[in-house]
């Protein structure tokens, strides 16, 4: 199966791309676009570019689990999302997929900039994976 994965923010989304067989998800890109109408017709645009057989957002959880407002913004969105999609939407936990990203970045030599242009779409990538590895109990 072929995944889109998205890393929903609340200025900046990160997209990567990835399938079962390989088990490697790349990152796609990194988008500066809010929630909302633009966001949903870019995700509908990067579906089309992609083909994915389903999408995997990512679920910022609390540390303990519990879901919390940004969580409940997410499934918003999602919910928004699935309405415009003819194919599934799974949720993954993203709890430290940033800091995953970052500690990807750190030796990188790329400039602040840089980073924050790829750092959504490797968080994307990290979320994506997790699913992945989750599946097939690699987790």
């Amino acid at each position: 199966m072929r995944y889109l994965a998205i890393d929903l923010g609340d200025k900046r989304t990160g997209l990567a791309v990835g399938d079962d067989e390989t088990g490697i998800a790349s990152p796609v890109a990194g988008l500066p676009i809010a929630p909302g109408a633009a966001l949903v017709r870019t995700i509908l645009r990067a579906i089309e570019e992609h083909a994915p057989d389903a999408l995997v957002l990512g679920l910022p959880l609390n540390m303990d689990g519990s879901e919390g407002p940004r969580a409940r913004r997410t499934r918003a969105f999602g919910a928004e999302l699935e309405a415009a999609i003819d194919r599934p939407l799974y949720y993954q936990d993203e709890r430290l997929t940033s800091f995953a990203a970052e500690q990807r970045l750190a030796g990188s030599g790329r400039t602040h900039k840089q980073k924050k242009k790829v750092r959504d779409a490797l968080a994307a990538a990290e979320i994506l994976e997790d699913y992945m590895n989750r599946l097939t109990g690699r987790a």
